[in-house]
């Protein structure tokens, strides 16, 4: 049986992320989805059609300074029709990390490159189209960067089997599917 972790609210955390919501609603008021604290995490979700926006303001405002993008990368969710590119940004002078998601349709998995803002996104935005099939208009070089060119799937979207379908030993159950 597991045992239920409970990790306590941090309050300078938690007025971190209603300051920031605050200014994101005032911004961009029909573009911020939800703000919430996993973990003591601050996270926000953006609509697809302003993640760009949302993302330059983040960077360049003296505010917020979130020039440093730790991490890119996408995630299919559990009903299987839609995609979503989560980033980490980090606010080095403050020591202040946020996660931005977004999410989108499996039918038109697009979503604007960020190549321009940071150059370390070239790479890991390839590996996410590598991956999930999530477009980066704009990017300048989106191929696959790990799979062969020739693979015709997206092997971590969840319409494709975990284990091989010959053996009898394995059931994608164990895998949340």
């Amino acid at each position: 049986m597991r045992r239920k972790v409970v990790i306590p609210v941090d309050e300078k955390q938690q007025e971190f992320l209603e300051s920031l919501k605050a200014d994101l609603m005032q911004q961009f008021p029909d573009g911020i989805v939800s703000a919430e604290l996993p973990y003591n995490f601050p996270t926000i979700t953006v609509k697809h059609n302003v993640i760009k926006d949302v993302l330059i303001y983040l960077k360049e405002s003296e505010k917020w300074n979130f020039f440093f993008l730790t991490d890119l990368t996408g995630i299919q969710t559990p009903d299987e029709q839609h995609l979503g590119v989560i980033y980490h940004l980090h606010n080095m002078i403050t020591n202040q990390r946020i996660r931005v998601k977004t999410f989108f349709g499996i039918d038109k998995p697009e979503v604007p490159t960020v190549t321009d803002l940071w150059k370390t996104a070239n790479w890991m935005e390839r590996e996410t189209y590598d991956f999930f099939g999530i477009v980066f208009k704009g990017h300048p070089d989106l191929r696959r960067i790990l799979n062969p060119d020739e693979m015709d799937i997206f092997p971590l979207r969840k319409e494709y089997p975990v284990e091989d379908q010959t053996r009898e030993d394995k059931d994608d159950t164990m895998f949340g599917r």
